[in-house]
């Protein structure tokens, strides 16, 4: 039989129903709304309309910044995305096989990192968040960030991925209660540096740019985050800055936060910060950018807030 008709005949024999939860599974990774389901549409519109949304060309976005090759620096990624297709990949090019991990807001992670993460080999994997989580290949703990029933380095890394932001603030609408606790973040990181091994590692991304107070979350300039992780007896290993402008989202190598607000070049942050931190005892580190390597590759020169755009991948 030709495979052409051997496959419209096994789609043929799906209901009209199980055919929409399939493609919705295919291509957004989730169930249809009821909606959806009551549709009446031929399928190949269907799949025309869910493929031409917002919702896919985000899911590949994200795909393609967990797929792309490299150490997870200078990442790139189109405009219009969120934060979370730069923060996600460079969380995970820091994980090594075999580690303890902690993650830390797990519950509202999203799903394609998660999946990611399980992959990576860890020895052991535990999640951690205020509000529970099913995550199969995972142990999960509902706790406060703040005050873990973990025993003293427990961990070799933890990830808090784009998380601190939000401890002590207003979480009602991630399944926790509302505070307006403004030593959240640093208390959370204080209990991280607990739960880690001496030489214990932490990935943190968090929105930055101007000080802004959103209730739900803080935002804060690079320095005060800075200030933060070194207080909180934290090396500083590694550390970019990406802002989102009209060619996506860049390494912005000289970043001023003046006037970088939340929501305004984008769905969601204009700009992140990401850092590999280091639990040392009594340590103050030094901050250790990346402006060296920026300038082995002949960039950072004339104000520019963006690190030199890669080469364009040809034909072949």
């Amino acid at each position: 039989m030709d495979d052409r008709l051997q496959a419209h005949l096994e789609l043929a024999g799906l209901s009209d129903e199980e055919f929409v939860r399939r493609a919705y599974r295919l291509v957004l990774r989730r169930d249809p709304e009821q909606a959806a389901l009551e549709r009446r549409v031929p399928r190949a519109t269907l799949l025309r309309e869910l493929v031409a949304g917002e919702e896919f060309a985000r899911l590949a976005a994200l795909d393609e910044s967990l797929h792309a090759e490299g150490p997870g620096r200078f990442l790139e990624a189109p405009p219009g995305t969120d934060e979370r297709v730069i923060e996600i990949p460079w969380a995970l090019a820091r994980v090594r096989g075999g580690e303890r991990v902690l993650d830390v807001g797990t519950a509202n992670a999203e799903p394609a990192y998660l999946a990611a993460l399980l992959g990576r080999g860890a020895s052991e994997l535990v999640g951690v968040d205020l509000a529970e989580a099913d995550v199969p290949g995972m142990r999960t703990v509902v706790a406060d960030a703040r005050n873990m029933p973990f025993e003293d380095a427990a961990f070799d890394l933890a990830l808090c991925v784009s998380t601190l932001e939000h401890v002590g603030r207003d979480n009602r609408l991630y399944g926790g209660g509302a505070e307006a606790d403004p030593g959240g973040p640093v208390a959370a990181l204080e209990e991280l540096r607990r739960v880690l091994a001496a030489d214990g590692r932490l990935v943190v991304t968090v929105p930055c740019g101007e000080p802004e107070d959103r209730g739900w979350f803080v935002q804060l300039a690079p320095d005060a985050w800075n200030d933060a992780f070194l207080g909180a007896g934290f090396r500083v290993l590694e550390e970019e800055i990406y802002a989102l402008g009209p060619e996506g989202w860049r390494a912005a190598v000289d970043f001023d936060p003046a006037g970088v607000r939340y929501g305004t070049t984008g769905p969601g942050a204009s700009a992140v910060l990401c850092a590999l931190l280091e639990s040392v005892s009594g340590a103050r580190g030094t901050l250790r950018r990346v402006r060296a390597a920026v300038a082995r590759r002949g960039g950072g020169e004339g104000g520019s807030p963006t690190a030199p755009p890669r080469p364009a991948r040809g034909a072949g």
